[in-house]
């Protein structure tokens, strides 16, 4: 058994504090449980969704940034438009130096790709990591702690769809293996 080095939160409990679970997934978390056994525990009930949210709010900011962008990389189609390339390049950029100025290049492309495509959540994730969700000039806005999630789950989930509409299940169990492997201390590339 692999255990999850890079995690946040060992217990699921402040986790899922941070979020609303499905009415089916909160009959089956148990918040005092680890954030792996109720990521496991979620997958085997078929609630995809929920163990990806679970697991997107348990990674560190730069890997569930970094599972959004693998996940975006395998949904992103050879017709994309040069926006939606270009928020995936900034959100990998952010990922591997997460400097400011790959968090403004996130935050634009982000705006301009318009929350339609994993690859411009994965920027929006990306963007709302650190500094200022403000405009240049007004007075700062610091995110949420743990928005960054939301966008990662939405890109990873919207991958999946995008990958395979017709059975999008499939591409969330390979993103939740992916995220584990993250979670574990891997790279996530399988």
């Amino acid at each position: 058994m692999t255990e999850w080095t890079r995690v946040n939160e060992i217990s699921a409990a402040p986790l899922l504090a941070e979020f609303e679970v499905s009415d089916e997934a909160s009959e089956i978390v148990v918040p005092d449980a680890t954030t792996k056994a109720n990521v496991e525990a979620l997958e085997k009930a078929g609630l995809y969704y929920d163990a990806i949210k679970l697991l997107a709010h348990a990674l560190p900011k730069r890997e569930a940034v970094w599972w959004s962008c693998l996940a975006s990389r395998q949904a992103q189609k050879p017709d994309a438009d040069q926006p939606n390339i270009d928020a995936l390049i900034a959100a990998e950029a952010w990922a591997l130096k997460p400097t400011e100025e790959n968090r403004l290049w996130c935050k634009k492309l982000a705006e301009v790709t318009k929350s339609k495509t994993p690859s411009s959540w994965a920027a929006m994730a990306a963007s709302w990591c650190t500094g200022s969700m403000a405009k240049e000039g007004e007075p700062e806005i610091l995110p949420p702690k743990y928005l960054y999630a939301h966008a990662v789950a939405g890109s990873v989930s919207l991958a999946a769809a995008f990958i395979n509409p017709d059975a999008p299940s499939e591409q969330m169990v390979f993103a939740l293996r992916q995220g584990a492997d993250l979670a574990a201390g891997g790279d996530g590339v399988l």
